[in-house]
């Protein structure tokens, strides 16, 4: 299915709203990401993404219509040569490699654009999918901390996979 990545719009409001309402997808993010998912927290959101220069959040699209996120996050202090990716998906649009090839683009936008050498993500262990998607981009697994999570009333174990520049 062909997507492609662009900065967000504040005419995303609405379609972000739309497809980030979703308890499957909120479940295996931070509480940052909430539900229910309003159109406030759409405004709010986009309002935060299009604040950095370069853009370290895109939006996916599928015939410019938002149907999810990907960003690179870029760590400070001692971490500075580190970045956390993020991303998630609307679910009618799961299953069709457009996460996978997201990845791939944002870990060699992210290693073009910001002066880092580490990409790293923290799926929950319960995220197989998100695991496996990671691992299939050349991610690998450092490290596991068993129950340090808590979302939902219940703790998770919180994995780090990691890519590096200079492998």
């Amino acid at each position: 299915m062909q997507f492609t990545l662009r900065p967000f719009k504040n005419t995303d409001i609405k379609n972000l709203a739309k497809h980030a309402n979703n308890k499957n997808i909120s479940k295996n993010l931070t509480d940052k990401f909430p539900h229910p998912y309003t159109e406030e927290h759409a405004k709010n959101f986009i309002q935060m993404a299009t604040a950095n220069t370069p853009a370290n959040i895109m939006a996916i699209c599928i015939d410019d219509e938002l149907v999810g996120g990907i960003g690179i996050h870029p760590q400070t202090d001692i971490q500075c040569k580190n970045a956390e990716l993020g991303y998630w998906l609307a679910e009618d649009y799961w299953g069709n490699q457009i996460i996978s090839k997201a990845i791939k683009m944002m870990v060699n936008y992210g290693f073009e654009n910001f002066e880092i050498n580490r990409i790293f993500a923290r799926p929950f262990g319960s995220n197989i999918a998100s695991q496996k998607v990671l691992e299939k981009n050349g991610f690998i697994q450092e490290a596991r901390f068993e129950k340090t999570l808590f979302k939902n009333g219940e703790y998770q174990d919180e994995l780090i996979y990691a890519i590096r520049k200079n492998k």
